[in-house]
């Protein structure tokens, strides 16, 4: 990959531990197990209006306080994810996702044991939602982490198994609530949940093998006898610091240049000087020890071939970009050079400045270094982002309802609960269709994919708007196909549009910031929507509030060109933060 040196925070040191994607190979079965994870994640969220049907009956609740575990569950999930993102860049993908597929489940099982609604509240809605949180993230992660040039194609195919869940797993709800009752269906469910601990399985993590030619052999071990010359010059007392090569004694810190401190990394047994994702090129002096830097000098010949620790995957800017990186011009013109541009290199932080929670809990500087990137609410003074950050809040108000709510208002229509489950699979083979349709588009020159993100948000939130004008059966599954595909915009494109708006560098911080206001009015929406029907005694008034919020959220973003235009401000969409190859030769120089 890249070994340019880049500007500001960028920097070799973390480009260098970035593993090559492979665009394919064993991508393609990390594909699958993303795909069957969204399957069987989202399946099963999405279809909690069988559930709160039964939940209805079983509870003798109110409607709005028996929403609230509907609203949990993916309003936890959206909620974890700056921790879901800590937890990876320090675990990887694998292992959380296993972790979350064992959390999850358990909150199912613990449902069982249910004396009243409020109990599910912590099982079904609390605990299992922060286990599909900790699957969702890296399932998205392990896809973009594995892909570069197919990025798109293959994002595409792992986010579809959200929409085939859905379909799936409405009627396999319905079916097991009739044949088991609810806690049968659930205890069942919970083991099928298991089973994304193969779909974990299966993100290994990429590792950096480096194949040394014969000539770099041999100068490698000629750097080996030279820097044994200079530990015995040095003598017994220790290692002076001035006779080690391009060393700068600042203060407490020694500053190693990149080429040196991957010497130091590869050579260093126990790796303990060093974090494992190569992002800082600082090592206090303490560290080097007269035994440690012995030990350090002192190894054996080196193998012809070996792996270094690679990076987290969050230290690259463009880990959540689900678009193709082949519409981006730099990555066309030089894809190196951009790669080590993208590659973030954190600010060190003092301990005594630092979060007082992350000295508190005694965080890993890789958790330290996503969560607080995930975190920066310094990019709520941006007027566009705040703009953009206001309508996911509207939509996400009003996303969860029809599936939810339309099972249950179908079934007072007098229409019998499988047809009325029905809907639910309808609104996810659409989702999917759109997905594609919608994915497609985006990766096409001649579309502006903010107008394409505000139009299908608009149109989807009028179709829900206008949907208790009928009750009949096939009205509602027009409604429900309608919806269902242009509510797939939502999902697909928000990172391709944060990007055309805020510029590849802000999305990281973006993307975490509007995960927490998502999550947050996740919670809301559908219990607000269940006290206006217990006021009212229909469900209209809360299917006209829904809608309006979802319009009004695609609406308000028509003003985003003006507004850019008011601030003086281009779109960065073709103006990264990637440094021109002229000036990256002066760089290296």
């Amino acid at each position: 990959m890249g070994k340019g040196k880049g500007k500001g925070k960028h920097g070799g040191g973390v480009a260098e531990n970035m593993p090559a994607p492979p665009d394919g190979g064993w991508g393609w079965f990390v594909v699958l197990g993303s795909f069957l994870l969204h399957v069987i994640a989202d399946g099963i969220v999405y279809s909690f209006g069988v559930f709160y049907m039964e939940f209805l009956t079983y509870f003798k609740g109110g409607k709005g306080e028996t929403a609230w575990v509907g609203s949990l569950v993916p309003g936890v999930t959206l909620l974890v994810g700056p921790i879901a993102s800590a937890l990876t860049n320090r675990y990887g993908c694998r292992l959380v996702t296993i972790v979350g597929a064992i959390v999850a489940s358990t909150g199912f099982i613990l449902s069982l044991f249910a004396p009243n609604i409020y109990y599910l509240f912590f099982s079904f809605g609390v605990l299992s939602g922060l286990g599909f949180g900790l699957m969702y993230l890296p399932a998205i992660v392990s896809v973009t982490h594995y892909f570069e040039k197919k990025r798109s194609f293959a994002t595409g195919i792992a986010v579809c198994g959200s929409g085939i869940g859905t379909f799936i797993f409405a009627p396999v709800s319905k079916l097991l609530v009739d044949e088991y009752t609810w806690k049968g269906a659930v205890l069942i469910e919970a083991g099928i949940i298991l089973n994304c601990i193969l779909c974990g399985a299966l993100f290994r993590p990429l590792v950096i093998k480096h194949e040394r030619t014969d000539k770099e052999y041999d100068s490698k071990k000629s750097e080996q006898q030279e820097k044994e010359k200079l530990m015995k010059s040095s003598g017994s007392n220790g290692v002076q610091h001035q006779h080690l090569p391009d060393v700068q004694n600042t203060k407490d810190t020694l500053a190693i240049p990149n080429k040196h401190l991957q010497v130091l990394k590869q050579e260093n047994g126990n790796d303990k000087l060093f974090r494992s994702e190569g992002a800082i090129n600082n090592i206090t002096s303490n560290s080097l020890s007269p035994s440690s830097s012995k030990q350090s000098f002192n190894r054996q010949e080196p193998t012809q071939s070996h792996q270094l620790q690679p990076a987290g995957p969050m230290y690259r800017k463009d880990i959540f970009y689900s678009g193709s990186l082949i519409n981006i011009p730099q990555y066309r013109s030089n894809p190196n050079l951009y790669v080590t541009s993208i590659t973030s290199l954190p600010d060190v932080i003092p301990a005594d400045q630092d979060w007082c929670l992350f000295r508190c809990l005694g965080l890993s500087p890789e958790m330290r270094d996503a969560f607080r990137q995930m975190m920066d609410f310094s990019l709520l003074k941006d007027a566009i982002f705040l703009l953009f950050t206001i309508s996911n809040i509207c939509t996400s108000i009003g996303f969860n309802m029809p599936y939810i709510y339309l099972p249950d208002r179908a079934h007072e229509y007098g229409i019998n609960k499988t047809d009325a489950t029905f809907l639910v699979s309808v609104i996810g083979i659409a989702n999917t269709v759109g997905r594609v349709v919608f994915g497609w588009m985006a990766d096409k020159p001649w579309v502006n994919r903010l107008m394409l993100y505000n139009t299908a948000l608009f149109i989807c939130g009028v179709a829900t708007a206008l949907s208790p004008l009928s009750n009949a059966y096939e009205f509602l599954v027009l409604y429900a196909a309608v919806f269902g595909a242009f509510i797939g915009v939502y999902v697909g494109l928000t990172s391709v549009v944060l990007v055309d708006l805020l510029g590849l560098a802000k999305l990281t911080n973006a993307f975490g910031l509007l995960l927490m206001f998502q999550g947050l009015a996740t919670f809301i929406g559908p219990p607000i929507a269940g006290w206006l029907y217990d006021e009212t005694g229909s469900y209209d008034i809360s299917f006209y509030v829904a809608g309006t919020t979802v319009a009004l959220s695609g609406a308000m973003l028509y003003f985003i060109p003006l507004l850019q235009k008011c601030l003086g401000r281009k779109s960065p969409r073709d103006e990264f933060d990637v440094p021109e190859p002229e000036q990256e030769m002066q760089n290296l120089a």
